[in-house]
């Protein structure tokens, strides 16, 4: 596995949003998949802006730092995105436009 991030032991972080203000349900997920370097913590600051942005209320962001997991997504460089279970993104940090239409995308099909 090509990775440019370097192993740090850093607890796995998750930050999760929710407004109960409606009865349906509309959560996304959304995993940083990496260990943890400049790369890994740039792509948690523009999704996390991206969300904020976008007025998710129901996202839930996770960073996964476990490398099996990292590689059963098919994974062979970090950091990578995955949305709702989807790998959507692997070995850069996309741009924020591009970051904001994967998002969008993964909303509208959600319904």
């Amino acid at each position: 596995m090509r990775d440019r991030c370097q192993e740090r032991g850093e607890p796995q972080r998750v930050l999760t949003r929710t407004d109960h203000s409606d009865d349906k349900e509309t959560l996304v997920k959304l995993e940083i998949l990496g260990s943890g370097c400049a790369n890994c913590q740039k792509l948690m600051a523009v999704t996390e802006e991206v969300v904020r942005e976008l007025g998710v209320p129901d996202a839930e962001l996770v960073k996964v730092e476990d490398f099996p997991t990292i590689m059963a997504y098919g994974v062979m460089a970090t950091p990578a995105l995955a949305i709702d279970g989807k790998l959507v993104v692997s070995g850069k940090v996309p741009s924020k436009a591009e970051l904001t239409a994967m998002v969008t995308t993964a909303l509208a099909a959600q319904g």
